[in-house]
């Protein structure tokens, strides 16, 4: 939903989580309120704009009755009436009559009349190809290709490839609407795919600097992994319910999976690639499940055992992408892996008022092994990794509190609570420097940037460059020399610091420089940033 001129950008991310927090009491009735309210024109002119005119979902996720079963209208009613503000939904409570509210509540959960069917024959349709021009195996252009940065600008749907050791714009390019998920690179650094919210994945060749390849899997699509052997690309769908398999290649459809257990299907949260094991790993917004999907020559064959590494002396080799499904007691989603993705941490919801429930998947024997409360709403899919005193621990930012839990990976304890000034959704560090860098992305400190000393575990140093602006998102170079920070605003900026001195050194315009991405620091799965 839209207000005047706030647009979230973070709607999709965080509005299906936000619908399950719940919200303060019902404002008062704004005057001249509707007697009979319509509810399709307010759709239209308040919620068209982020969830799509046929709700089918754009920044924001499609507004159906099957992707909002276990959201109770209650909760639906809070959060349009007291919005969001880690999602950058704005408050409508006085704007709109509370039947208002109640009628557009209403929509949302009624079946459209026909949902779109997106299959085999619609995915393949939509296929492009768009050959470089010039055939090369070398890059066109004189740069660091382990140092190029990929900056997604949400402001007006276009990227930016950056020269990391001059900070020098090489080429900048329109992309397809609403780009979601960061984007993902195969393990030589070439190639860089990036998918949309509405569905769409794109291959562009960096050394060519140029889109060759484009696919819509989806309707209304989460995130997409790269396999480790630079074969696949799988894509996870909020809508239809689905993992879409592609060859990296050419982006040729190779197999759709329906994600269903029993009669129940569901959305998908999210889907990772795991290179150790080969495999993907997606999560399930609605079943209570976490899948595991290997796409290596020579996948495991899941079955009655302790342990999968087990031998089971069968001869016939598994089906492609067969499905190994670990069963747990409750939702998780928003998953942290341990470097050698032996273990997954997912955030459960709704155990405790005022925490989550962290759950230690063990990913071999596919059993629950630890449990510890997170406070709020951990966000664990931006949560690091670095040595700290002889250990290794993670560190994990809290989108609705002021805190960041600093969790022991040997005893699976939370060490250390750091107190911030407010909500964070990024944390991001390097090996090369001692310092972790953490945002506070929404609320009156949104515009300041915690730096925390890896050993202290305290913040030493409190960036504000930009006064009343939101200041958030951190990338370091390959070597971490410097750390590139977002000014995520429409008229915002590249804002480049010395890691050292914390020192500005340089500032390039951009519009709403939502991410960026360094190639080394991704297809090498440095510590301190998320993949």
């Amino acid at each position: 939903m839209k207000r005047s001129n706030l647009r979230p950008s973070l709607g999709a991310a965080l509005v299906g989580v936000a619908l399950l927090a719940g919200a303060p009491a019902l404002a008062a009735e704004p005057a001249g309120a509707a007697a009979n309210p319509d509810a399709p024109a307010l759709f239209k002119t308040h919620c068209a704009e982020c969830h799509g005119a046929d709700r089918l979902g754009q920044i924001g996720p499609a507004l159906l009755p099957q992707n909002l079963r276990r959201v109770r209208k209650s909760y639906a009613t809070s959060v349009i009436t007291n919005g969001i503000e880690a999602a950058q939904m704005p408050p409508f409570g006085e704007v709109l009559s509370k039947a208002e509210i109640a009628a557009l509540v209403k929509l949302v959960y009624t079946p459209l009349p026909e949902i779109p069917i997106w299959g085999e024959k619609q995915i393949t349709a939509s296929r492009v190809l768009t050959p470089a021009k010039q055939v090369t195996d070398k890059p066109l252009w004189d740069a660091d290709p382990m140092n190029l940065f990929v900056v997604v600008e949400t402001g007006d749907h276009h990227a930016t490839i950056l020269n990391g050791d001059t900070f020098t714009p090489m080429h900048r390019f329109k992309t397809r609407f609403a780009l979601h998920g960061g984007p993902k690179f195969t393990s030589d650094g070439r190639y860089v795919f990036f998918g949309s919210r509405d569905g769409w994945v794109s291959k562009f060749d960096l050394y060519t600097l140029s889109v060759i390849a484009e696919v819509r899997a989806g309707i209304n699509m989460r995130n997409i992994a790269v396999s480790s052997n630079n074969r696949y690309v799988i894509a996870a769908n909020y809508l239809p319910h689905s993992l879409v398999i592609l060859s990296a290649e050419d982006l040729s459809l190779i197999k759709i999976i329906p994600v269903k257990s029993g009669k129940r299907s569901s959305r998908v949260s999210a889907v990772y690639n795991a290179p150790p094991r080969q495999s993907f790993i997606a999560a399930l917004k609605d079943i209570k499940e976490v899948w595991e999907i290997p796409y290596g020559d020579n996948p495991p064959q899941y079955g009655w055992k302790h342990d999968y590494r087990e031998e089971s002396g069968d001869n016939d080799k598994p089906e492609p992408f067969q499905v190994r499904r670990i069963r747990l007691g409750d939702y998780l989603d928003d998953f942290f892996f341990d470097l050698k993705y032996e273990h997954l941490m997912g955030a459960s919801r709704g155990e405790k008022k005022g925490s989550r429930l962290g759950r230690m998947i063990d990913l071999y024997i596919g059993k629950t092994v630890a449990e510890l409360d997170l406070p709020g709403l951990p966000h664990l899919g931006s949560g690091i990794t670095f040595e700290h005193q002889g250990r290794r621990v993670m560190a994990t930012p809290d989108i609705r509190g002021n805190s960041i839990s600093i969790i022991d990976l040997k005893s699976w304890k939370v060490i250390k609570k750091i107190k911030t000034l407010g909500p964070g959704f990024f944390l991001r560090s390097h090996e090369n420097t001692p310092y972790a860098w953490a945002g506070v992305f929404s609320g009156p400190h949104k515009d300041k940037m915690h730096i925390i000393d890896k050993q202290s575990l305290e913040i030493v140093k409190t960036l504000a460059p930009v006064p009343g602006k939101t200041f958030a998102h951190v990338e370091f170079t390959k070597t971490g020399s410097h750390a590139l920070v977002s000014l995520w605003e429409m008229d915002g900026a590249l804002m480049v610091f010395d890691a050292k001195s914390f020192k500005l050194v340089k500032r390039l315009p951009m519009s709403k420089p939502s991410g960026k991405y360094n190639v080394y620091n991704k297809i090498t799965f440095s510590e301190g940033t998320s993949h």
